[in-house]
């Protein structure tokens, strides 16, 4: 599939693979379009976005004339941290299939979806179950797909160095799950050759596979520390979830469920890019001040263009 004058559409672009698929698409040579609900927040990448579309994609009747001109859309779309009240199926199932029934009304050509490595093998994890609806759905739609199954990123892992740099890590079992992580940037290019390959089915890993102990372990030597790692026995950690979960707490712990049920599965993948975690680690520990992003809001411009504003 040639890029020459095709137009994408990146939903979900304020989110960490967002920004990324919007620079990968746009050095690719496509136009690029980029919904969000809040346009500010699309600051540090307006630079690659040729048109920003205001739409709410868990309301339905934000979205009208979102694909216009689209031929492809491509969804990053999903809850990281449970805020607003929303559910991983509210937005990982509900949320992409708003965009979706959008896409196939305006004759979208293809509809790619970032997934995650493994959903069908953890029905009893609510993000997990609600990405799995929607790419069952999206594989059955009438309209060309693209799924993309990451084994996991480095934004992830990096709650294991801010362990690491209060002194211990903790994690689930016997700590030798084995975990293949990407970047962003390097899960973007993925994206975009998946695309242009035409592609339905892609599982992408890194350029490693690392245990869980491993990844403790380059944190502590990254922040030059001794390593300190703790094992919390299955059982144990199952027990805690499920009790946060039935007291009323399931979406504060959603994450660490998520964690916890890739703690005794192979999350390895065919491995892709160059980034190793070593140098994303390298980069977090030791990152230069960030910008105020308030004050970059306040002198940057980003135009908004009219229809499919509610």
């Amino acid at each position: 599939m040639s890029s020459k004058q095709q137009t994408v559409l990146v939903v979900g672009a304020t989110g960490y693979l967002g920004g990324h698929l919007v620079k990968a698409f746009h050095a690719a040579g496509y136009t690029v379009h980029a919904l969000a609900r809040s346009p500010e927040k699309l600051v540090d990448v307006a630079p690659y976005i040729d048109r920003v579309l205001q739409g709410e994609a868990t309301k339905p009747e934000s979205l009208d004339g979102i694909c216009s001109e689209v031929d492809i859309v491509i969804s990053a779309l999903g809850i990281t941290r449970q805020r607003d009240g929303l559910s991983y199926m509210d937005v990982d199932y509900q949320a992409n299939r708003n965009i979706l029934d959008e896409a196939i009304r305006a004759g979208v050509e293809r509809f790619a979806y970032v997934h995650v490595l493994n959903a069908e093998q953890m029905p009893h994890i609510a993000m997990a179950a609600a990405k799995s609806k929607f790419a069952r759905e999206l594989d059955a739609a009438p309209i060309n797909s693209t799924i993309i199954c990451p084994s996991g990123f480095y934004s992830d892992l990096a709650e294991i160095l801010k362990m690491a740099q209060k002194g211990k890590v903790y994690l689930f079992g016997n700590g030798e799950a084995r975990i293949s992580p990407i970047d962003g940037a390097d899960l973007a290019k993925v994206c975009v050759a998946s695309v242009q390959n035409a592609e339905t089915w892609v599982k992408a890993g890194g350029p490693q596979s690392l245990s869980q102990n491993e990844i403790a372990t380059l944190a502590f030597e990254t922040l030059g520390m001794r390593p300190r790692i703790s094992h919390v026995p299955l059982w144990l950690a199952r027990f805690l979830i499920g009790g946060a979960k039935t007291i009323g707490f399931g979406a504060s712990v959603g994450a660490l469920d998520f964690f916890l049920a890739t703690s005794s599965l192979d999350m390895t993948a065919p491995p892709h890019g160059e980034i190793t975690l070593a140098q994303d680690y390298a980069a977090r520990a030791f990152q230069s001040p960030r910008i105020d992003r308030a004050s970059a809001t306040q002198t940057s411009e980003i135009p908004v263009q009219e229809g499919a504003i509610r």
